[in-house]
């Protein structure tokens, strides 16, 4: 019969339970949990992982930290980036916009241009033929043979009235049609300039043959590319009723931003200010100087109208495009900012994790205004705290991890 108790006390021994001997007889009893987890802490390793203490407390180590990913700021001030947004489109800047045009009646004649080509300021896109511009220049050709012969007449006359051959009478003649004869050549170089001719194509008028005199070359105003032509070979062109533009040249290295910003809103621009710009529907960003504000509403939509200007070199945004500005508003300082990834919602409180000697404490925190990327704390934290502002998520679930084993047991 002892053999038989022995063997059962060896048997529960085993299974964590007790054996009471009554006559002989063997019957084995459990142990209180209790009892069974100390004995299980006495045989078992501990584990690499976080542990936790009440009061919201976690305990981890400096490779822990490194393995989760969580990473450390200092709690500071500064000043929240508040803005609201207004919606708007890109339109060219008028300031780089050039039209070749005319100002007498012609025929087309040759179009050098052709939809999107990059022209230069001041090169000849499209030439026309007028009668006009023949009689302007063959006026100023005359007047300037006439003028060179009146200047050589009063230069002899003042040399004979100086000899008293001839008299002053006579000369005061001379002087009065030399003097007439500039006037008509000035007023018919000044007709040429008007029409559009150069300063080198009028000096060299005298060498050109008859047959051209009756031909314009039209320039580009500017640099750029060619965004509309409206006229085509051997259409007249130049009196009202008629075209009187051949081409448009659009400059895109910069754009106008359009916006329209509503009447609450728009106190709060002010010309200079640097604004955010998003194309709607893609991810590209740049940014825009105010350089007008509107002191009118639009009758219609009662929206004020804001223009800023955006450096466009590499041509990549394209008047038409409807875009979302982020216009920054005035804001004052606050003594305490952090990420709001730092923010953590556990129980309904937003809550911080401060990094002591040998973990993070859960603290709650009273939060006040906010931007897009940070949060005021107005109460719970002080500046200098560290805290975790990465994977903070990763702290709140080990938290309440704890506090569900502590509910169960």
């Amino acid at each position: 019969m002892k053999r038989i108790v022995i063997f059962f006390a060896g048997v529960a021994a085993g299974l964590g339970l007790v054996v009471l001997a009554a006559g002989g007889i063997g019957w084995p009893v459990a142990f209180p949990a209790a009892m069974q987890e100390t004995a299980t802490a006495t045989t078992s390793s501990p584990k690499a992982e976080a542990k936790h203490h009440a009061g919201g407390h976690i305990e981890l180590s400096d490779d822990q930290l490194r393995d989760a990913g969580i990473t450390l700021a200092q709690a500071k001030g500064g000043m929240l980036k508040r803005h609201f947004l207004a919606p708007g489109s890109l339109i060219p800047d008028a300031d780089h916009i050039g039209r070749v045009s005319v100002r007498v009646l012609g025929t087309v004649t040759e179009l050098r241009k052709r939809l999107g080509d990059s022209v230069e300021k001041g090169e000849i896109v499209a030439a026309i033929e007028s009668r006009e511009v023949a009689d302007a220049k063959s006026q100023y050709l005359a007047a300037r043979l006439t003028n060179a012969l009146q200047q050589t007449l009063y230069a002899r006359q003042k040399t004979l009235v100086e000899s008293r051959i001839v008299s002053e009478n006579e000369f005061l003649r001379t002087q009065l049609s030399a003097n007439d004869a500039q006037i008509k050549l000035d007023g018919a170089r000044q007709k040429l300039f008007a029409l559009g001719l150069s300063e080198s194509e009028i000096a060299d008028l005298p060498n050109q043959p008859p047959e051209s005199l009756r031909t314009q070359f039209l320039r580009s105003p500017i640099s750029g590319r060619v965004s509309e032509r409206r006229v085509d070979l051997g259409g007249l062109i130049g009196r009202e009723g008629q075209e009187s533009e051949l081409y448009v040249i659009v400059n895109l290295d910069d754009v106008w931003v359009d916006l329209a910003v509503s009447p609450e809103d728009i106190s709060a621009v002010r010309e200079g200010v640097l604004v955010k710009i998003r194309a709607i529907g893609t991810d590209a960003e740049a940014s825009a100087d105010v350089i007008f504000v509107s002191p009118l509403l639009d009758r219609e939509t009662r929206n004020a109208r804001v223009i800023a200007t955006m450096p466009n070199r590499e041509h990549r945004w394209k008047p038409g495009t409807f875009v979302t500005a982020e216009v920054p508003l005035p804001g004052a300082p606050s003594t305490v900012i952090v990420s709001k990834k730092a923010l953590q919602t556990i129980k309904g409180t937003p809550t911080v994790f401060i990094r002591d000697a040998d973990g993070f404490e859960a603290r709650s925190v009273r939060t006040g205004r906010e931007d897009d990327d940070d949060i005021e704390i107005v109460a719970g934290l002080a500046t200098g705290e560290s805290i975790a502002v990465q994977n903070t998520f990763t702290l709140k679930a080990e938290l309440e991890k704890d506090e569900a084993e502590h509910d169960h047991d």
